[in-house]
């Protein structure tokens, strides 16, 4: 087995476990830590929300909502600023413009622009 094919494995795993489901534990978490510490220990509030299921509904009726807003305000403001920000820290990225520019004025040489084709079709490969 490569290392490579691990490697893989492993960011998949953390991208499974950290985007999926401890995203829904931890919400899972906040709804019943939520109601148990503030729903189920203040009277006014138990008498209005009974039940976790209907915390729980209200909850995801106001929560919902504002993360779509939230996410379309971050899509809209922040987004261009972080992937500038990644893109100016990815050395294939540079790697790769530096030597198309090199290319297109005549500065790359032969071998400089077959190993740039050849790194290129082994990331379409991935």
């Amino acid at each position: 087995m490569d290392e490579g094919w691990i490697r893989r494995r492993w960011w998949e795993f953390r991208q499974g476990h950290s985007v999926y489901l401890i995203f829904m534990l931890t919400f899972i978490n906040f709804i019943l830590i939520a109601y148990r510490l503030l729903i189920e220990k203040i009277t006014f509030l138990k008498d209005v929300v009974p039940e976790l299921w209907i915390f729980s509904l209200l909850f995801l009726l106001c929560y919902v909502p504002s993360a779509i807003l939230l996410g379309y305000w971050h899509r809209k403001t922040q987004l261009r600023v972080e992937t500038t920000i990644t893109n100016q820290q990815n050395p294939i990225l540079a790697r790769m413009i530096r030597t198309l520019l090199d290319a297109q004025t005549g500065v790359a040489t032969k071998e400089e622009i077959d190993e740039f084709r050849k790194m290129l079709k082994r990331i379409e490969k991935t």
